[in-house]
């Protein structure tokens, strides 16, 4: 079992906009390591790198070409070996992002199973019986080589979807999890992860893990495959972690998980917190928790309190949290993030409230996306300290505001988000109550109504978060008597005869 998940917290490295260490203009292995110290005072213990291997880069790395070699423009194998060395040195972890669903158009496997003789990667992919048919409910490729049939699409065209089988069986051409071909696409998965474990990964972080069988409206099939993996995992590498993008923790948790995100679409209501018209995290106070404290509720049930649900500051296919949010309601925001139940993840730049670059050409399949990939931001210098090549060959235009936000002078202003989301850290490594353990029980969480409270509790202590984003105080019924304040922003949180008074954009973390 992987225990250092229980008080890990994930910094998603996006590795072409991080850092640059060879002046062309696209960060690397290289890059990162230079800035694990970094990554590690702010108090991160464990990374996640977005996908780095070979790749043609249509959707920025996610069209994999070739599993076992690390993309050139971000260095070598022994690269990657140098940074899970560095970073073990310093104490923390690493996750590879794992694309399992689908590979490039480019890769080998692909251009065997596109040749009309039968061959060992003939069933790699799924395909059906005739050039005239497609999968049904997926896009495809279709006369694009001599073998007679539709290939089926991942999302993208240049990503063909690898075969694991259908879990019902309504075409001749579905074949069935338990067939050779898609067993071999699994046992070729398990030698991906096999090869970067035993160089040293610490696990992965899974892409679209629930989609996997196709014609599994109930996951069974998914769940089932993914225990397979569990049982080899369990077996070699006992202590690696599994986290997955399903968005159904009871699902992902049943199919061997560790832990699993809280996606930002499908019915989570996350996008209720930091991104819509009116967000809950927003001070004018126009916002409304109940719906995902409702689904929060059902999903941490069904997974059996185990609350290992991950909740994002943000990712590479959402929006900065910086577009809908100020400075101070990212504070609050942030406290809510880092005193919730699983592990967190910042995305890298939202610790120092990074912004949406605007009106952008879409860069490597990013479209509406591509803002929130711009280049991390430094310090004054050229380039905001990404890269010191020319700003035409940079990954992708930077925020070229005047004040723009940098390490260096959010570092220097001892006010700064990037402070107070490490002495947000540093509180939740101090109490096992706030880590991702911790059991949750909500204490106030209204339709349209301020403010959000909850107790976090972990063996003999119990914690109180009240969280009221809005700009006004407000009050509710609590008959718990807080015995200490831990942590305060904005103001403190009081209880008096069996009302808790929050002020206006506070945050309060009580002892009860």
């Amino acid at each position: 079992m992987a225990k250092w998940l229980d008080n890990a917290i994930f910094y998603e490295i996006y590795p072409q906009s991080f850092m640059d260490s060879n002046a062309d203009g696209i960060g690397d292995f290289q890059g990162i390591i230079s800035k694990l110290d970094y990554i590690r005072e702010l108090g991160c213990n464990a990374l996640w790198i977005n996908p780095c291997f070979k790749s043609p880069f249509g959707d920025a790395g996610y069209d994999v070409e070739d599993y076992y070699t690390i993309a050139p423009r971000y260095g070598t194998n022994e690269d990657a070996k140098q940074l899970f060395e560095e970073v073990h040195k310093r104490g923390m972890h690493i996750l590879f992002d794992l694309v399992p669903g689908h590979t490039s158009v480019e890769h080998e496997w692909f251009k065997e199973s596109m040749k009309p003789e039968r061959n060992e990667y003939s069933d790699r992919y799924i395909w059906t019986d005739n050039v005239w048919e497609a999968p049904e409910n997926m896009g495809s490729l279709r006369g694009i080589s001599d073998r007679d049939g539709s290939c089926a699409l991942n999302f993208f065209s240049s990503q063909p979807a690898l075969n694991y089988g259908y879990y019902k069986i309504t075409r001749p051409w579905q074949m069935s999890p338990e067939d050779e071909g898609p067993r071999a696409t699994l046992e070729e998965m398990k030698n991906v992860m096999r090869f970067w474990l035993t160089m040293g990964c610490d696990g992965f972080r899974v892409d679209m893990a629930g989609s996997l069988v196709k014609q599994d409206e109930e996951g069974k099939g998914t769940i089932a495959l993914w225990q397979k993996v569990r049982k080899f995992l369990d077996e070699e590498f006992p202590q690696a972690a599994l986290v997955s993008e399903w968005g159904e923790p009871d699902k992902a948790l049943q199919g061997g998980f560790h832990m699993d995100f809280l996606l930002h679409f499908g019915p989570s209501h996350y996008n209720d917190l930091f991104r819509c018209e009116h967000p809950y995290f927003n001070k004018e106070g126009k916002g409304d928790i109940s719906a995902f404290v409702e689904k929060y509720i059902e999903n941490y049930k069904k997974s059996e309190k185990k609350g290992l649900i991950c909740i994002p500051s943000g990712n590479h296919d959402m929006d900065r949290l910086a577009r809908t949010l100020d400075e101070d309601e990212m504070k609050i925001a942030f406290a809510f993030l880092l005193s919730m139940p699983g592990a967190p993840f910042i995305y890298y730049g939202d610790e120092i409230g990074m912004r949406h670059v605007e009106n952008l050409i879409s860069v490597e399949g990013g479209y509406n996306r591509t803002g929130a990939r711009s280049p991390m931001q430094w310090d004054g210098g050229v380039n905001a300290g990404f890269s010191t090549a020319s700003k035409d060959k940079l990954y992708i235009k930077q925020d070229e505001s005047k004040d723009r936000p940098t390490v260096e002078n959010q570092q220097a202003d001892e006010k700064s988000l990037y402070h107070e989301i490490r002495k947000l850290i540093a509180i939740r490594q101090n109490h096992k109550a706030l880590q991702s353990k911790g059991e949750i029980t909500f204490v106030y969480a209204e339709k349209e109504s301020y403010p959000f409270a909850y107790v976090r509790s972990a063996e003999e202590e119990k914690i109180l978060v009240v969280l009221n984003p809005s700009d006004r105080e407000v009050k509710f019924d609590c008959d718990l008597n807080p015995s200490e304040v831990i942590y305060s922003f904005g103001g403190e949180a009081k209880a008096v005869d069996g009302k808790v008074c929050a002020p206006a954009c506070s945050v309060s973390f009580l002892k009860v």
